[in-house]
């Protein structure tokens, strides 16, 4: 998995938030969530949702709050640290799990959860399916991740990036799910100008930017060259129906 020495770091997770979401950073973070809940919600009572590569606990702590029976799993203990922090000070430590794992061997039965979530984790895979698979077998319902796409401006920097990026197409994603059995449901694409564009501006500079991209964005060649997209599946379900 690439990039896997750098995400451990002490100095990495201790800073990751405030480097990644603070001044324009604020909205990706906000449309990043934004995308998860409107995915997975309406969050029901006790909904059983599995967030793999949570990092430092964005988004289980987030759907903790939202009524989720959750638990986040990552590789990195330094960024398990921060989740543990942040869903301490939102007052959630009774209501979210966070557990060390390795996402190609996830210590879960089958169809164990409703929601399987991956943000930011794709990116880092030399080799994408058997993860994909392993998401799909512990989920019963939905699984649902973000890519970054070849066909954006971060093609042209991602390789300066100490983590890499892995790029997708749209093609390549439909045969990633085709492969593990899993439906695409729904997909979005968003933010023709990349996410390195945003973190270096305050957050009022970055602010009529995004109104601009969000226009862009809006449109058919806006849509194709977006740079990030996130897929909603579905758990592919033979009823029995089809004609013999």
């Amino acid at each position: 998995m690439k990039g896997q020495d750098w995400y451990q770091a002490d100095a990495v997770a201790e800073e990751y938030d405030d480097v990644r979401f603070s001044g324009g950073g604020v909205l990706i973070d906000r449309r990043e969530k934004e995308a998860v809940l409107s995915a997975l919600g309406p969050i029901e009572e006790g909904q059983r949702v599995l967030e793999v590569a949570c990092g430092t606990g964005r988004f289980t702590t987030m759907l903790a709050d939202q009524g989720a029976d959750i638990i986040g799993l990552d590789i990195s203990r330094e960024m398990l640290e921060q989740g543990r922090e942040k869903a301490a000070a939102a007052g959630l430590s009774g209501t979210v799990e966070f557990m060390r794992g390795d996402a190609s061997r996830l210590p879960f039965p089958d169809d164990h959860f409703d929601s399987v979530v991956a943000m930011r984790f794709f990116h880092l895979m030399d080799d994408p399916d058997p993860f994909i698979t392993e998401l799909r077998r512990v989920s019963k319902d939905q699984v649902f991740f973000d890519t970054f796409n070849r066909r954006s401006l971060r093609l042209f920097y991602t390789w300066l990036l100490p983590m890499g990026s892995r790029l997708y197409s749209e093609r390549q994603v439909v045969e990633m799910l085709r492969a593990a059995d899993l439906t695409l449901a729904n997909e979005e694409h968003d933010f023709v100008l990349p996410y390195g564009f945003y973190r270096e501006l305050p957050g009022p500079v970055a602010k009529p930017f995004r109104l601009v991209d969000e226009l862009i964005g809006n449109t058919i060649p806006g849509d194709y060259v977006a740079s990030v997209s996130y897929w909603d599946a579905r758990i592919s379900i033979d009823d029995g129906s089809a004609e013999e």
